[in-house]
């Protein structure tokens, strides 16, 4: 990975900002928090803010920005939400219409930019306790999927919980569980083990978002809530106009990820 594993954020941020990284963000910064980020209109942000609020498990947050200013600075405050992030997607009315790699152009005085905590962040507490990441052994994005477990509703917001999945070995998903659960701020411990079809997903070689991962023998699915769930919400109540991170790559901030676990 050309190192970037240890790299810090700030120089992570800078190269992405010089648009020298244009990949998933996995594994890079190995040891800081990475997040999801959410833009929206300022006449909206409260009711999104109430929707994380209501459904912490796919919606922690990290950090909200003041209206107008692109800088989260309680997570990175050198950082700037329209420049250091690899990929972004602009949904217009609920529909994908372009992935960009800066948003400036985008950019107005009354949007608000929500950071939600991204299970990213935990897979150096699991690579520590020799639990492998598939996703990145074989250098792709972690499959996410749609589920039939829904949100709850908030105000404007409403719709159903994306979630990561990543292949744990039998033997190792009580550690993987008890190694995640100390993260609640960056989705905890998972939302289901097992088989997919129990929460709505019938092709685990077709995910809505990422890419399909192998599965060998003796490994269990196992599956976390995920901050691509405002993604598929947007698609379901459609506002005017909503900016995310494209899926799989994040804002890497100043935050060491062992700060944000619970003993």
């Amino acid at each position: 990975m050309q190192n970037f594993a240890n790299m810090s954020p700030s120089d992570i941020r800078m190269e992405i900002r010089k648009k020298h990284i244009v990949k998933p963000t996995s594994g890079m910064s190995r040891g800081y928090a990475q997040a999801n980020l959410v833009i929206l209109k300022k006449d909206l942000a409260f009711d999104f803010l109430l929707f994380c609020q209501r459904n912490p498990k796919p919606c922690p947050l990290l950090d909200v920005t003041e209206p107008g200013s692109p800088i989260p600075r309680l997570i990175a405050p050198t950082g700037d939400i329209r420049t250091d992030i690899p990929k972004y997607r602009i949904y217009k009315k609920g529909k994908w219409v372009e992935e960009v790699e800066d948003i400036t152009n985008y950019w107005e005085d009354d949007m608000v930019g929500f950071l939600i905590g991204c299970s990213f962040t935990f897979e150096n507490a699991l690579l520590k306790n020799g639990i492998s990441i598939r996703h990145i052994e074989e250098d792709c994005n972690v499959p996410m999927y749609k589920t039939n477990i829904p949100c709850n509703k908030a105000g404007y917001f409403e719709g159903f919980t994306v979630v990561s999945m990543r292949p744990i070995p039998e033997s190792e998903v009580v550690r993987a569980v008890q190694v995640t659960s100390r993260f609640p701020s960056v989705h905890g411990g998972p939302i289901h083990v097992g088989n997919p079809k129990s929460i709505g997903i019938s092709d685990l070689n077709q995910p809505d978002f990422g890419d399909a991962v192998s599965i060998k023998e003796n490994e269990v699915p196992v599956f976390w809530a995920c901050g691509v769930t405002p993604q598929a919400v947007a698609m379901q109540v459609k506002p005017e106009l909503m900016i995310t991170h494209a899926p799989g790559h994040m804002f890497i901030t100043d935050m060491v990820d062992e700060k944000l676990g619970v003993f």
